[in-house]
């Protein structure tokens, strides 16, 4: 039997890779109790009564804020949203001096957003609180990572020679590199299909491998999830177009249909007809709105794991 840990070695989560595999189960673990509250009449434990979490976004987000927001309450927390358009960041404030704003206002947690790569590695030196990186720039994304390793653990709970298969852009994706590092870790096999110019040069360097057809990445595939091409991260014109991008690389029925045991999963905000059509994205393999309703558990798990290491919580 695996001795199992019941608490997490650092105050912070940044990166799926400062987690061991230890921990990732026992957030993992610590979710699947947690999920369950939602079938509750009341939704609520007071486990963070009392506790003051911010949300604080410097890039737009729906479906991560929400569901920390949902998260925070259901913990029974107080939470505060704030993004930039609505901070004093506009009159230029910098962002220690909003980090220190927060700190001298007692708050117990922080989760952030930020376009610029190892800002929430940055603040997490700053302060004594709990900072939770919710995405910044193309690094990590991690309770987006756990949120898809929880997922797909409902569905395939060994993870030892896995075929995930991740497939569309993944040079500007922070998910596409949280969950590799996770899925590596916990044994499965990782596959990334894309453009050429749209796959990191060396990311076989990671541990996956790397191919540019989609057939033949989805060949014997347990899972294949789809990213959006993020144009809004991109400085130069990656393919020719976007309908020639979907003829190559999205996946339609009738793909799926020659691979019916696979499970689709897309993080959102889904361009449907372009990495996915719809009749996929609604069929009975796509796992995409679970993941929606597993994200609110794993990241009241985390609140909750971190509340416990925090030493201002």
């Amino acid at each position: 039997m695996k001795e199992k840990i019941n608490r997490l070695r650092n105050k912070d989560l940044i990166s799926i890779q400062d987690l061991t595999v230890k921990e990732i189960e026992l957030i993992l673990d610590t979710a699947k109790a947690f999920k369950e509250i939602s079938d509750r009449a009341i939704k609520k434990v007071p486990v963070l009564r009392g506790k003051t979490i911010v949300n604080l976004y410097y890039e737009p987000s729906t479906r991560t804020r929400i569901s920390f927001e949902l998260a925070a309450k259901r913990l029974s927390a107080d939470l505060v949203n704030v993004t930039a358009k609505t901070s004093s960041a506009v009159k230029g404030e910098s962002l220690k001096d909003t980090i220190k704003t927060l700190e001298a206002m007692q708050a117990s947690m922080v989760i952030i957003r930020h376009s610029e790569p190892g800002v929430p590695t940055l603040i997490s030196q700053w302060v004594d609180f709990s900072i939770i990186n919710a995405g910044d720039g193309s690094h990590a994304h991690p309770t987006q990572a756990l949120i898809d390793m929880f997922t797909v653990r409902e569905k395939r709970p060994v993870f030892k020679d896995l075929k995930i298969v991740i497939v569309g852009d993944i040079l500007h994706s922070r998910v596409a590199r949280s969950n590799i590092q996770g899925f590596t870790k916990l044994g499965a096999k990782v596959v990334l299909c894309g453009p050429p110019t749209l796959i990191p040069k060396y990311v076989e360097q990671l541990g996956v491998l790397v191919t540019y057809d989609l057939e033949e990445a989805i060949e014997s595939a347990d899972v294949v999830m789809l990213l959006r091409v993020q144009f809004e991260r991109q400085k130069a014109n990656y393919f020719p177009s976007i309908r020639e991008y979907s003829k190559y690389f999205g996946l339609d029925i009738d793909r799926l249909n020659n691979h019916r045991d696979i499970l689709i999963m897309h993080p959102g905000p889904v361009n449907r007809d372009v990495e996915v059509k719809s009749e996929v994205a609604e069929s009975s393999s796509s796992l995409i709105n679970e993941q929606v309703t597993n994200g609110i558990a794993i990241r009241m798990a985390v609140l909750y794991l971190l509340a416990q290491r925090s030493k201002k919580v």
